[in-house]
Parts: structure tokens; sequence; C-alpha cells
């Protein structure tokens, strides 16, 4: 029997901050197992001497909790549980399905006996007023789907051992957890269409109110289509006006805020490397999942390139960074990542740099960089794939990905 994927580090975060006094929230797009790292952390308790009678858990995604989905219906139903028991742990799932959610959530949070623990599957369910009424009160972990190093593991545990290459291959078709357990791409794509077609209806649709879903559908297919390019409202706007639908750049805000909020889409603004600011001209973005944008855009040439810097912008994120793309002069940086700590480090990614002029062009961006700083260049080449140039680090794509200290 296969085993569940052990989110080794996301576990790690439930278990530093658990019987601490905040709310522990886990934020991610649909299906990127946040439920299964909930069931991970139960396992856990129980194995610890936790008692099943102590830990009360709630998926809102199941009918049978429909009734539940009133604040005063929830609240009435957890305080009898909580009632006579010294700890108890709650686990509340895609509790944005629950009105006024916050008020549960602020009330269970002044209970002594209560290590409160939720997720939800959109960015705007903590935002606004429902984030200033928890401030302070909570800790968050925004959850993306299975890191390369994470799916390398769980294949290696299951399957026959193969080269890193193979594997990363496989990856690029999903880095969804379940998509593991399918059997064929057929049946993988199948799954992809059902995570897509809920985050759409669900999480944008029904919440935005979108009379026209194929004009939000064809702006998410220009998006997708457009990762790791530089691009505006009004540019989005025009592409879509020139293949003959009509959407005013009001709308295109709109639409895009939703599909943002519905995490299936990351945006990554411009950063005056020099200057040390935002920018607010042009932005790029990023699919959370490969295998989403091959679902959207099957007919569609896929430039490698940008998919692989798709890749190395999430590995960023999970490893703690804001991530920005970096402008130095007249030149562009693919990456620039800051940490807690506010260290930066700074990334360019290509396929190959084997060709001497690709290799100069590479390099200059990092070279107009001017700090001391850690400086990458991340590419698929095997043959000299640890050069040193000058202080700019060339490493593997894979080893990069796969390694612990990077």
């Amino acid at each position: 029997m296969k085993r569940l994927v052990e989110r080794s580090e996301y576990l790690n975060f439930l278990k530093r901050h658990q019987d601490k006094p905040l709310i522990k929230v886990v934020s991610g797009v649909r299906r990127a197992g946040k439920s299964t790292l909930f069931q991970l952390f139960r396992d856990y308790l129980t194995e610890t001497g936790v008692s099943d009678e102590a830990i009360i858990s709630i998926n809102f995604e199941d009918m049978a909790y429909d009734s539940l989905r009133d604040a005063r219906s929830l609240y009435d139903y957890l305080i009898k549980k909580i009632a006579v028991k010294k700890k108890v742990y709650i686990f509340l799932d895609e509790i944005q399905h629950v009105e006024n959610f916050e008020r549960v959530v602020d009330s269970l949070f002044i209970k002594e006996n209560v290590d409160l623990y939720i997720t939800g599957s959109n960015a705007y369910f903590l935002s606004g007023e429902i984030a200033t009424l928890l401030s302070g009160r909570y800790v968050e972990l925004k959850m993306l789907p299975l890191s390369f190093s994470e799916f390398v593991e769980w294949k290696k545990q299951n399957e026959d051992d193969q080269p890193n290459a193979q594997y990363f291959n496989e990856y690029l078709k999903s880095s969804m957890p379940y998509t593991l357990f399918t059997e064929t791409d057929q049946e993988a794509l199948e799954y992809l269409q059902g995570v897509y077609s809920t985050v759409v209806l669900n999480d944008i649709v029904a919440r935005l109110n979108v009379s026209d879903v194929r004009v939000l559908e064809r702006l998410i297919e220009t998006l997708f289509s457009s990762v790791g390019s530089l691009v505006t409202v009004n540019k989005i706007k025009n592409t879509l006006v020139s293949k003959g639908t009509s959407i005013s750049n009001k709308t295109v805000e709109k639409y895009l805020q939703g599909i943002l909020d519905s995490l299936i889409l990351y945006e990554a603004k411009r950063y005056d490397v020099h200057g040390r600011e935002l920018l607010d001209t042009q932005s790029k973005y990023y699919v959370v999942d490969s295998g989403l944008r091959r679902l959207i855009l099957r007919d569609h040439h896929q430039d490698f390139g940008h998919v692989l810097e798709n890749i190395v912008y999430l590995e960023l994120l999970r490893r703690g960074n804001k991530v920005y793309v970096g402008k130095v002069d007249r030149y562009e940086v693919d990456f620039v990542a800051i940490n807690a700590k506010q260290e930066v480090s700074y990334y360019q990614v290509a396929l190959t740099t084997l060709d001497e002029a690709v290799l100069k062009r590479e390099l200059r961006s990092l070279q107009a960089i001017k700090d001391s700083y850690p400086k990458y260049l991340l590419t698929l080449d095997e043959y000299n794939k640890e050069a040193n140039f000058n202080g700019i680090k060339k490493m593997n794509v894979l080893d990069w990905l796969l390694s612990v200290d990077s």
C-alpha cells in the first residue's frame, strides 16, 4: 500500500507551534495537501499520548457538517464538546465555508483548554477585517503542492529507483499530491480538471458573481500562457481584445485579483535592486502547479525555460522567501529572494549556458549587482555544472531543488 506523503517541513511547523497560545492557520490552493497534513499531525498527537476524545476534527466540505456552516451552530456544537475536557485540539478544515467564522475562531481562542488549527483554500479568507480581528493571534503556514524533493523522496520509498532527470520529467506533469496515486496520465489529467473546475467555480465565479465564465477562463488561459513574462493589466486586456474577447481594464483587475486569491496563480512584483524598493509597473505571474498549466494549454507550445523558472519561483517561496523580479539598471534578474532575516539572494534561471553567448547574457544582470549577497545561476547543465564566475555560483537546478541547505 502506498504511503501518504510525509510533508516534514510543514509538519514541523505545526509541531513547533503546538500548545502555544496562537491560532494555527494553514492556507493553500485546493488539494495541496492541507487535510492530509492535519491527518498526519493528528496521528502524531495520538502517538504522543493525546486521546481520541481530545481531538475534534471537522471538514466543512463534508456534507455531514452542512448544519454547522452557521457561526452560532458551530460554536454551540464545539462548546458542548470542550466543556468537560482538559486540553482539546480542534481542527476546522476549509473554514471559509462557515459564515462569520472569525467570530467562532476568536471565541475559541480565548478558551485556555483549546489548541486551534484551521485551513482555508483562498487568500481572502484571512483578508481585511478578519485579519484585523485576529491580528497578533495567529501564525500562518502558506502551503504549496509537493516540492521536487518531497516528490523524489516519495517515489524512492514507493517505486523503483530512477535517475533524477526521469523523476523531474514526471514531476513536470503535476506536483499535486494525489496525482502520485493515479495510474495513468489520463487519470491524472482528469483529476486536475476536477481541481481546476472546483477552484474556478467555487473560489472565483461564486465569489465574484462572474456572469460570463468563458471570459474568465480566457483570462486564465492568457495568464497561464504568459508565465515568466512581464505584463500589465492593460497588456492583458489588449491581448484578450485582440482575440475577440470584450473586456475592460476594471474587469481584468477584478478577475485577476480573484484568480490570485484562489491561489492557483502567484504574482511576482518588480524590485529595484539598487534603490531597494518595489516598482508599481509590470509583474510576472506563476502557476501553482505545472500540471494545471498543461491541462489548460494542451495545444500550446510550452516554453520550457519559463516552466523551469516557474518551478524555481515556487521553491523559493517554499523556503520562506518573499520573491520579486529584479531590475538592475537596464537588466533583469529573474528572482530577488529576501528571507525572514532580510537576507537577500539573487537567481538567474536558464535551460543551459554551455553556449558562450548565452552564458554572457545570463551573467550580465548578476554582474551588474555590486553588493556581496549570494548570486546563483541555475541551469540543467550536467557539464561544468558547478562553475564559479567571480562569486556567481552555477548549480544544476535539480541538485539545487534537492538540496536542503541552499
